[in-house]
Order: C-alpha cells, then structure tokens, then sequence
C-alpha cells in the first residue's frame, strides 16, 4: 500500500458525463444562470445599502445572505464551466482543498443566517413592543459574526482531517467540484473519522438549526391567527412567507443530500442535488425576496427613479 501512495499535485473533476454539444448547451445555460445570481445577490446587496428604508435588521441579514449566495457561486460554478469546455483540465490540490474549505465556510453560514433571520421575524410579529430593543444593531452585528465565525471553524476542523490524508487511489473526482465526500473516496486510509465528522457536522447544522426554525415560525403562526384584522394577518405573512421559500428550498436540499438515505444511485443523484443547492439556490433566492416582497420592489423603484433623476 505504501509503495502505491503517491504525493498527489492536482485532481480531475468529472462533472457531468454529457456529449460536447450538451456540454456545450449547458455551458452557455450555466453561464446564464451565473449572471443572473451575480446581478440578482448584486441588486439585493446594493438595494440594502442605498435605500435608508431598508437599514433594519431583516435586511441586514438578507445583505449577509446575498454576499454568501455570490461567495456560493463564485466558488464552484467557474471551475464547473471551465470543466464543461475542457473535461481535461484539472484543479490543484491546494485549489481543491481551498474549494472544500469555502463550500462548507458558505454552507454552514447560510443554515446559521437563516436561524437568525426567523429569529428576526419571531421577535418582530411575537414581541413587536420589544423589537427595536431586542434585535438592536450591536445585537444583530453580534449575531452575524457569530454565524461567520462558526462557519469557518467548523470548516477548518474539516479541512484539518482531510489534509493528512494520502490519496493512492484515482485522482478523478466524481463531481462538478471539490465535494468533501467526493474527495474523501480517493483517499487510501481509514477516512470513518472524517465520514463521521461530516455527518455529525451535518446534523448539528441542519437538523439542529431547522428544527428552531420550525419552532419559530410555529410561535409565529399562532402570533398571527390571533391577529384580529384581515389586513395585519396579510402584512405578517407576506413578510415570513419569502423566507420561509428560501428556507424549504436550502434545509431541504441540504437534508437530503447529507442526512437522507441512499438510493440506488446515491452519487448521480446527489450531484445534481448539489449542482441545484450550489447554483439554482443563490439564483432563485433574490428572485423570491423580490417578487414576494413589496418593500424590495419598492425600494427598487426608488432607486431606479433616483437613478433617472440624475
């Protein structure tokens, strides 16, 4: 065994096993889909910047998640598209490892951003009298350093046990990018420390975290049946209901992915599960808050009258 190990330089991600004219067609359709996250997370970010109205804490947390969906895509979908041009080209262990790392970094922020952000809407429709003293600026600062913070540490201790693994085995990755499940199948020792630490990982950050915010929006679906009024129950809805999209759409696939079964052909399906988490998720999440939420698209006209004004 120790003859057949080899100091591993770079790997070969082998995406999807498409014919060139798909690969081709796909490349131009991800590219598509690339440019719409970029803009949409872009105008999310900006929109909550410039418009003094949305300075609260609902959209400083959104302005976090839209800089997590760019990170997301920035992260896997270029060297996705530079792969459906060229299968061949490979990836560095050191850009290998550095995708690993950023991936579960964004992934673990996301699930902890969005606690807080139901937090955000708990206090707001469950102690309205109190919001403004709860979720203070020094408050909702605190909270999101937090999520970053962890989100790094617990992807260091990751990459702190997978870098001491050997790699002897084939240095094809069967991925559109660095998954850390997909790496740990090259490696030629004992990796159930490492499959273990995933799964607990994965547990303490997603079933842990979505189940507060089921807890959450229990409290405040009980908060808004006792709101008398027609029009009070439809304001607090309406400002829950783009979340809770967003919520379903990530929790959902991310449950799936490292916490569901297996089926009879886990890898494939797990893949485009990813490739949807990875790149339709930071896509489709500004086009939710902007189509469900009036405050968006308001302030979105303020901006652009502004604009024409000048």
């Amino acid at each position: 065994m120790r003859n057949n190990m080899t100091s591993v330089t770079e790997f070969f991600l082998l995406g999807f096993p498409l014919g060139p004219k798909t690969q081709v067609l796909l490349f131009g359709l991800f590219s598509l889909f690339y440019a719409f996250t970029l803009l949409g997370n872009g105008a999310i970010l900006a929109l909550s910047c410039l418009d003094p109205r949305l300075h609260t804490p609902m959209y400083f947390f959104l302005s976090h998640l839209a800089i997590v969906d760019i990170a997301y895509a920035c992260n896997t979908v270029p060297q996705m598209l530079l792969n459906l041009l060229d299968p061949a080209m490979p990836i560095s262990f050191g850009g290998c490892m550095t995708q690993t790392f950023l991936f579960l970094t964004f992934a673990i922020t996301e699930c902890l951003l969005l606690v807080m952000m139901s937090y955000d809407r708990y206090v707001a429709i469950c102690q309205p009298l109190r919001y403004s003293a709860i979720m203070s600026w020094r408050v909702c600062i605190t909270l999101a350093v937090t999520s970053w913070t962890i989100g790094v540490l617990l992807s260091l201790i990751h990459l702190v046990l997978l870098l001491p693994l050997p790699f002897c085995m084939s240095q094809k990755i069967n991925h559109f990018f660095c998954e850390i499940m997909a790496v740990l199948k090259l490696a030629c020792a004992d990796t159930h420390i490492n499959e273990n630490m995933v799964l607990a990982g994965a547990v303490s950050v997603l079933v842990g975290p979505f189940s507060s915010i089921v807890v959450s929006y229990v409290c405040i679906l009980c908060a808004i049946l006792r709101i008398q009024s027609g029009e009070g129950q439809r304001k607090a809805f309406s400002t829950c209901s783009s979340h809770l999209c967003v919520v379903g759409l990530f929790y959902g696939t991310a449950i799936i992915t490292y916490v569901g079964p297996s089926y009879e052909n886990p890898k494939e399906q797990k893949k485009y599960l990813l490739l949807f988490h990875s790149l339709f998720n930071p896509m489709l999440n500004p086009l939710i808050y902007s189509l469900r939420n009036s405050e968006v698209k308001n302030s979105l006209k303020r901006v652009l009258g502004i604009g024409r004004t000048l």
